[in-house]
């Protein structure tokens, strides 16, 4: 047989030329799956009529001089026969899924002028073999798998204008023969690995246009080279780790458009040189560690579009040149330290479309003249100490889109015209001054979606307009005025998903019409002055994660319904008037992580089934109540509980010895029961204050009396007064130093942590996705970490409260346990204290949550770095009111040193701790 198909195939070849057989075997390593390539046929003289090839004639005779397989998902691999295509000018296999290493057998197309490989799953290193390509003017290998670095042969290529690289796995440094392109306009490398400084040779890239490094891993200074490029149009460098100054030489770059350089470690002043770039449209050199004062000739990029200095250290005063920048829409200063008044000179800018001065330190007013400007679309003051009304005619004359001008000292009313050209979907006024009711322009608004008025003195009833929105999913009108019942309209509210209304003065029962919000997940209605009976229909609510119904005046039992709320992770009902058993379906509510129940008249025993709260970490607290019976053994199960409040009942009988197995507790209280037998060994319970199991006659052992000794034989409770003032007045001492401490360290990473809000933009207005990496996006166009970290809505502001000053106490010892900052990645939660709250939910108080870099083989290290790590969760509470005071965070902390003090002196340990330290 192989006699016989050797002749058969040098017959079907015979005629065929060289070049059309090096591309039937180019076609064998490849995966056709459409058949594009179905006209290649062996039998013909000459490729020059299949589908892709183009010829030329040389002394007569054709040969291929372009190959252009692009979108033909081609897949398989390159053959190295590609080198035999020694007259080919043009080879694009773009947009295809090839793959493995490009041959290096390419280099040996002499002729080749312009090489295409991009979009597709190339692998391995660029061979150094392209450097033989002198007369090479475009290589387009981006969008592939490629690694390695750019090889030093690169630099031959003196012809190369284009070099398109970006989003591959490329590495190492760059070449300093990139100097060497004479010819290169474009270099666009962005989204790689490529570490290393840019070297100061690309000074010698004499035509360079545009320069792309974006996202890599670059480092070290600017080259004040960049000055020589006086082609430069396009500098996009952001996202590496670049730092030293900004060079004062890139002020020489006379045609620059855009200048990229955000998200790096870039320091010192903005050079007062930029004012020369007097082509700029776009400068962005936000989130960096920039300082000194905004310079005044920035009021010389007369064509400047877009400015974003946020995120840095600005000082200083917003400079009024701003105002001579006539075609500016953008400008976004927010977190820096900005000092003085908002220019009003900023109200001549009539082309401007988003403003955010949010997180400064800004005084005085918000200028009259921003509500004539008829472009506004984005409004963002908020985290400033601005004061006086804001202007009336806001939103009259603009298509306004966001506005938030929360935690500042603003008074007055809200305007009425906010929305008058059905654009608004985010307002936040929260923490001002304001008074007065909800104008029908706002509660009328169509567009809205979030609204946002917490902390304030707005007044009037619940405006029921707002359930006629089909946008809104949330609603906060937290710490006002609000009075009267809340509408049974409040069911038409079809998209909410936050409802908050504690702290008003609402009255009447709660309409059963809530039940029909079946998207809503936290509803906080605490602190009013509700009455009668929960309504069933609230448990068809199965989105539920957040339940407060606390402080108001509800009575009756707990509907039986309350363990269909299988998504539920926080429930308060604590200070009402709840009568009745407590349900057992409450032991189905797998999720709960704080249960607040006390201050009722809940009555009967303690139904086993709270054991089975495997979750349950905050929180278990059912003080204050009618209960009666045994403490159930299977509260032992609870091993992620940190407070357990069981005081004030009527139980009996003995603290289970389970209890011992409660190794995260951190707080308890028995007493006022009628509690007997021994307290369980338990450290926590041998170090507790007495006043957590007095009011029980037949309690004994530590910290009571012994359980072998008499009454009698105790000291004089005199001497204990005694002793207890004085301890009260050393943890007064430690506390006040600590909380001094603590208060520097608040105010210190305020500002760190401090950022602006963002919003869910339209679909026509968010920035379409592209494969191209070294672009700009605007640092607001998604959610920020303000809008994500919603419960910490004091924390933030300096209207400094003991209440929140725990909350960023707690914060930062979070901070100190995990090695993490207060931002997170969405993906994560967002925030700190989400992601620590995720963690342990989904693997348990793990040591993994702590810090790496600590030495955590050390059982002691992570017993009492674990200890700790729950007192902070404690102070970061969601609540206010749960969150421990100052003094009690102390005496926690204090409790938990001497408790490692106790370990550290036992023999196994104490001749290991200096060695250590």
């Amino acid at each position: 047989m192989f006699v016989l198909v050797i002749p058969l195939l040098v017959h079907q070849t015979r005629g065929l030329n060289i070049e059309g057989q090096h591309l039937l075997d180019i076609k064998s390593k490849l995966v056709d799956k459409l058949n594009n390539l179905g006209d290649w046929n062996p039998n013909d003289p000459t490729p020059c009529g299949w589908i892709g090839v183009n010829c030329t004639n040389i002394d007569y005779d054709p040969v291929v001089c372009s190959l252009d397989l692009s979108s033909m998902n081609l897949s398989g691999w390159l053959s190295p026969s590609i080198g035999g295509l020694v007259h080919l000018t043009h080879l694009d296999l773009s947009f295809n899924e090839l793959s493995r290493n490009i041959p290096k057998e390419i280099g040996n197309c002499s002729s080749l002028e312009v090489l295409t490989l991009n979009n597709n799953k190339f692998e391995a290193n660029i061979p150094k073999e392209l450097g033989k390509l002198s007369g090479l003017t475009a290589l387009n290998i981006y969008n592939n798998r490629i690694s390695g670095p750019f090889p030093e042969e690169i630099g031959n290529l003196a012809s190369l204008s284009q070099l398109v690289a970006y989003s591959n796995n490329i590495s190492g440094s760059l070449p300093r023969s990139l100097g060497n392109l004479k010819r290169l306009s474009s270099f666009r490398a962005g989204q790689n690995l490529i570490s290393g400084s840019l070297p100061s040779e690309i000074g010698g890239c004499e035509s360079l246009e545009y320069l792309g490094l974006a996202q890599n891993k670059l480092s070290g200074d600017l080259p004040k080279e960049i000055g020589m490029l006086k082609n430069l149009t396009d500098v996009i460098l952001w996202d590496n780790d670049l730092s030293g100054f900004v060079p004062k030489e890139i002020g020489n770059c006379t045609n620059l458009v855009t200048l990229a350089l955000y998200d790096n470690k870039l320091v010192g002043a903005i050079p007062k040189e930029l004012g020369e770039l007097v082509s700029l449209r776009k400068l962005y050199i936000y989130r960096n560690e920039l300082n000194g004062t905004i310079p005044r000739e920035i009021g010389n990029l007369s064509l400047a579009k877009e400015i974003d200095f946020s995120e840095n250290s600005l000082t200083g005063e917003i400079p009024i040149e701003f105002s001579k920048i006539p075609g500016l829409e953008l400008l976004h200063l927010f977190e820096n330290q900005l000092t003085g008044v908002i220019p009003v000179e900023l109200a001549y800018l009539k082309n401007l479309s988003r403003l955010d001065l949010s997180i400064n330190f800004l005084t005085g007013t918000i200028p009259l003249g921003f509500q004539y400007l008829q472009n506004l679309t984005m409004l963002q003051l908020f985290g400033n100490s601005l004061v006086g009304g804001i202007p009336q005619s806001l939103g009259v004359y603009s298509k306004l889109w966001v506005a938030d001008l929360s935690d500042n000292y603003l008074t007055g009313r809200i305007p009425h015209y906010l929305c008058r050209n059905s654009n608004l979907t985010f307002l936040n006024l929260g923490s001002n001054k304001l008074t007065g009711n909800i104008p029908a322009g706002v509660t009328m608004c169509k567009t809205l979606v979030q609204l946002r008025l917490v902390g304030n003195s707005f007044s009037g009833s619940f405006p029921s307009d707002l359930c006629k929105l089909e946008n809104l999913y949330a609603v906060e009108l937290d710490q006002n005025k609000f009075s009267g019942p809340i509408p049974s309209e409040i069911g038409n509210c079809s998209a909410l998903q936050r409802l908050h209304l504690s702290d008003n003065y609402f009255t009447g029962e709660l309409p059963r019409e809530v039940g029909n919000l079946s998207h809503l997940v936290t509803f906080n209605v605490s602190s009013n002055f509700l009455t009668g009976r929960i309504p069933q229909e609230i448990f068809n609510c199965k989105m539920l994660q957040r339940l407060d119904l606390s402080r108001n005046n509800f009575v009756g039992a707990l509907p039986t319904e309350i363990g269909t709320l299988s998504q539920l992770e926080l429930l308060k009902l604590s200070d009402n008037e709840l009568s009745g058993n407590i349900p057992v379906q409450l032991g189905s509510l797998s999720r709960l992580t704080e249960l607040q129940m006390g201050g009722n008249s809940f009555s009967g025993n303690m139904p086993i089934e709270l054991g089975a709260l495997s979750s349950l970490q905050i929180a278990l607290n059912l003080s204050y109540n009618n209960l009666s019976g045994v403490i159930p053994p299977e509260l032992g199960n609870l091993v992620l509980l940190i407070e357990l409040l069981l005081n004030d009942n009527h139980l009996t009988g003995e603290i289970p010895g389970s209890f011992e197995n409660l190794s995260s507790l951190l707080g308890c209280n028995f007493s006022n029961n009628n509690l007997m037998g021994p307290i369980p060994s338990l450290q926590l319970f041998q170090n507790m204050d007495v006043s957590s199991f007095v009011g029980n006659k037949g309690l004994c052992g530590k910290p009571l009396h012994d359980c072998n000794q008499p009454r009698s034989s105790l000291p004089p409770l005199q001497d204990t007064n005694k002793k207890n003032i004085r301890l009260g007045k050393l943890v007064a001492i430690v506390a006040a130093v600590i909380g001094g401490v603590s208060l520097v360290l608040i105010v210190v990473i305020l500002y760190f942590m401090r950022r602006p809000i963002e919003i869910v933009a339209p679909v026509q207005d968010k920035p379409l996705s592209s494969t191209v990496s070294d672009i700009y996006f605007p640092p607001k166009e998604g959610f920020t970490f303000r809008e994500l970290i919603l419960a910490k809505k004091y924390a933030y502001t300096m209207k400094v409260t003991e209440k929140c000053d725990i909350y960023s106490y707690g914060v930062v010892l979070l901070e100190l346990l995990t090695g993490r900052t207060p931002v997170q990645p969405l993906d994560q939660g967002g925030d700190l204290v989400t992601w620590v709250r995720n963690y342990i939910r989904n693997n348990s108080l793990l040591s993994g949550i702590l810090d790496a870099r600590l030495n955590l083989e050390d059982e002691r290290v992570v017993s009492h770095m674990t200890t700790v790590l729950k007192i902070a969760l404690m102070c970061t509470s969601m609540s206010p009111f749960d969150r421990p005071t100052m003094r009690e965070a102390v005496l926690m902390l204090i409790e938990s040193n001497r408790r490692e003090e106790h370990f550290d002196s036992s023999p196994s340990y104490g001749t290991d701790k200096e060695d250590e330290s």
